[in-house]
């Protein structure tokens, strides 16, 4: 088999190993790099370039859902494969519009990862059996979603750096250390606190941890 240079990125120690116990099982493949949020990923993904990025949706720092937009904007030859334990129409099309093209369940994943890393190395997608069917069914319903729709058009509101902020924010980080991990001024970094707020019609930090729930940004 060819060599395959791979980047598992999850914040779970534990499935990262166990991840690169499965992977490197395969003759030829070896885990290059790991990484622990999707801050880290994004970086290393852009040092070593590798031939498929196993992403974890539930990140800190940056969502896989974020890691993988900034991936695709980095080298959009990038490769990226999506392994969580959530499954819903709204999520899996928002994986495939970040760029995606892999979607694999953690419950899955000693079954499919292997041929879900062969089918996205050669520029083909791949869905878990029970997610191929939520695919399916979503596009075989014609009938209006207009919460989902509603979801949707509240994300558009918001640049991939404002989601970056919400993140942060829902994670309890200060406007400081907002501004600290995005480089910005503080200021900056307080201004787009404020538009933020304004926009998404939030009055406290609560409102905002809820949104970032239900669109997302962060787990529960």
């Amino acid at each position: 088999m060819e060599p395959v240079r791979l980047l598992v990125a999850d914040d779970h120690e534990i499935v990262r190993k166990g991840l690169r116990s499965l992977l490197e099982a395969q003759p030829g493949w070896q885990v290059t790099a790991e990484a622990c949020d999707g801050r880290e990923a994004v970086e290393k993904a852009r040092q070593i370039k590798p031939d498929v990025t196993v992403l974890d949706i539930s990140m800190p720092s940056l969502n896989g859902l974020e890691a993988a937009r900034q991936m695709i904007k980095n080298d959009a030859r990038a490769k990226i494969l999506i392994l969580t334990m959530h499954e819903s129409d709204p999520l899996i099309r928002e994986v495939l519009d970040a760029g995606a093209r892999g979607y694999v369940l953690k419950s899955d994943a000693s079954r499919d990862l292997v041929t879900a890393v062969n089918a996205v190395r050669s520029n083909k997608t791949f869905f878990t059996a029970k997610v191929a069917q939520i695919v399916l069914d979503g596009y075989l319903d014609k009938k209006p979603k207009k919460v989902d729709e509603k979801k949707g058009e509240t994300r558009s509101r918001l640049t991939p750096r404002q989601r970056e902020i919400v993140q942060l924010l829902a994670e309890g980080k200060s406007s400081k250390e907002v501004a600290v991990a995005l480089g910005l001024s503080v200021k900056t970094a307080e201004t787009h606190r404020a538009n933020i707020m304004r926009r998404l019609d939030c009055h406290s930090v609560s409102e905002l941890v809820r949104y970032a729930v239900r669109n997302n940004i962060i787990e529960a």
